[in-house]
């Protein structure tokens, strides 16, 4: 799958540089490719990158899967942190809630930049090379990794959650912070949460679809798409499980509310605004040229 994503790559650099020097006889082999350089990539080129890194992910061993997976986990919850930082520090400023979401974009950052495996991110990379060689086997491995990775990913906000919350008189203000950004995330729940996790995940999709012809402008990317869902106050299911968690450790919401009521409903909305409407569109865009 590698050798066929590059070889693919290469092929249509190769047409481009020829249609370019075609349409311009007196431009050098030089500058073609310097006209090339500076083109789009196209959807085709796009969808051979993620592909790969689909494929690459589904053949990665459960051990590596999983701590990365814990990893990302606690990464992520640094957007948490962040924003409760900034929530306390901006009170009664003008305009504080959506410059204190600026903060959430930090664990993204993080966790994507690092290259750990979050759920999300995983809607769109690893159900790509299914749709594209659809067999028994493929998609056996991708529930895999999506069981491994969410567990995972569950298992560090859950950790670092308790962790903060246990150790809280060396950071109270920061807790408090922390605290007031999750009774807010907190708010919707159900079939609330469940809608208003469809744009995260198809905005998460969208990003990864995005990274490959970012190059140089990933971090401001990152940073633009995360924030827009902070700010929508759209939910992410990894990232808001670090606040139902730190709330449920607080004693002001049950586990099983937790669950039930906030993260398995965003969890659906996730996946739906991932895989079944980036993905599908993705896909759609370039099944006819595949």
């Amino acid at each position: 799958m590698k050798n066929e994503a590059a070889a693919s790559a290469a092929i249509e650099r190769e047409t481009q540089e020829q249609e370019i020097h075609d349409a311009d006889p007196g431009l050098t082999r030089h500058e073609s490719e310097r006209a090339v350089e500076h083109q789009r990539l196209s959807a085709l080129t796009v969808f051979a990158i993620i592909r790969r890194e689909g494929d690459e992910e589904l053949h990665r061993p459960l051990l590596s899967l999983w701590w990365s997976g814990v990893a990302a986990g606690i990464g992520i919850s640094s957007s948490v942190l962040a924003q409760g930082i900034l929530t306390t520090a901006l009170a009664g400023q003008p305009q504080a809630d959506l410059i204190a979401k600026l903060g959430y974009t930090v664990g993204f950052v993080l966790v994507i930049l690092s290259r750990l495996q979050l759920f999300t991110e995983n809607t769109l990379s690893v159900v790509l090379p299914a749709l594209s060689d659809p067999s028994r086997k493929r998609f056996v491995r991708w529930a895999r990794l999506w069981a491994v990775v969410l567990a995972a990913n569950l298992v560090g906000t859950l950790a670092t959650a308790w962790f903060a919350w246990q150790f809280s008189a060396y950071w109270p203000d920061h807790l408090e912070g922390m605290l007031t950004v999750s009774r807010h995330a907190a708010e919707p729940a159900g079939l609330s949460a469940m809608l208003l996790g469809i744009p995260a995940g198809f905005f998460i999709a969208a990003l990864v679809w995005m990274l490959p012809s970012a190059k140089g402008f990933e971090l401001p990317v990152i940073i633009m798409f995360t924030w827009l869902i902070a700010a929508g106050g759209f939910t992410h299911v990894i990232a808001g499980s670090t606040e139902m968690f730190l709330l449920a450790f607080n004693g002001e919401l049950g586990f099983a509310e937790a669950l039930l009521l906030h993260l398995l409903p965003t969890l659906a909305g996730n996946i739906i605004g991932g895989t079944g409407l980036f993905a599908m569109l993705a896909y759609g865009q370039i099944h006819a040229e595949i």
